[in-house]
């Protein structure tokens, strides 16, 4: 890959480890995964998976500091200027929301988009809804399966619940009763409205654009092309 003049070190690493640590973050979701719905499977792959977990997040980790070093920042303007880094550092399941980062660093390869503006949008927000809502309905279903009077009883509620709202709709036929599990509620209720707010918008300026074109190339009312005498 040839190296930008204009880009700083930071840039250029995040242009080399961002797509290894997309796979990473899935490996980590798969592991994740294993641990919460098979139960009935022997301890041995569980104990595989979380070590396959903690691996992950060593890697996570090495690169967090890595960029920390390489930034010349010190920690508390670090933290500041890079919360989302610090965020999924914490929180690995977040890790979908730098996938706006990842496409950016795929894209460097390449002279032009492959994907229109709209296009990328959409995408972005379809990919990261539901990286998002799995990873939200396993989580929530690990904290409300066994507490007394809960709703959330199998993956596959967890999973309704988890579609309702990220997509803004709520039914409310089964909902969170833990702090936890609303503090997670929360949080997907704001991605999937930022979510939703940004596909609609990239859709309707689509249309706008659609529209306009056809209107310019509609002729005048008099029969005459623009810009002929008449």
């Amino acid at each position: 890959m040839d190296v930008d003049e204009g880009e700083s070190p930071l840039q250029r690493w995040e242009g080399r480890v961002e797509l290894p640590l997309f796979w990473a973050s899935l490996v980590f979701l798969a592991a994740y995964s294993v641990r919460i719905l098979a139960d009935h499977v022997d301890r041995a792959w569980r104990e595989i998976a979380l070590a396959v977990m903690l691996l992950m997040w060593l890697v996570f980790a090495a690169d967090y500091l890595v960029r920390l070093r390489i930034s010349g920042q010190r920690l508390p303007r670090f933290l500041r200027t890079h919360w989302l880094d610090t965020l999924v550092l914490v929180l690995p399941l977040l890790r979908p929301l730098r996938l706006l980062k990842v496409y950016t660093a795929v894209q460097r390869r390449h002279e032009q988009p492959r994907l229109s503006l709209h296009a990328r949008v959409i995408a972005y927000a379809g990919v990261t809804a539901v990286l998002l809502g799995y990873s939200g309905a396993l989580t929530v279903y690990q904290v409300e399966r066994s507490v007394p009077g809960a709703t959330i009883r199998t993956f596959g509620d967890s999973l309704w619940w988890a579609s309702a709202t990220l997509t803004t709709v709520g039914y409310g036929d089964v909902t969170p009763v833990t702090r936890l599990g609303r503090l997670i509620a929360v949080g997907m209720m704001i991605c999937g409205l930022a979510l939703l707010g940004a596909v609609t918008g990239s859709f309707s300026s689509w249309l706008v654009q659609v529209f306009t074109r056809e209107d310019e190339k509609e002729p005048p009312e008099d029969g005459h092309p623009p810009g002929a005498s008449s």
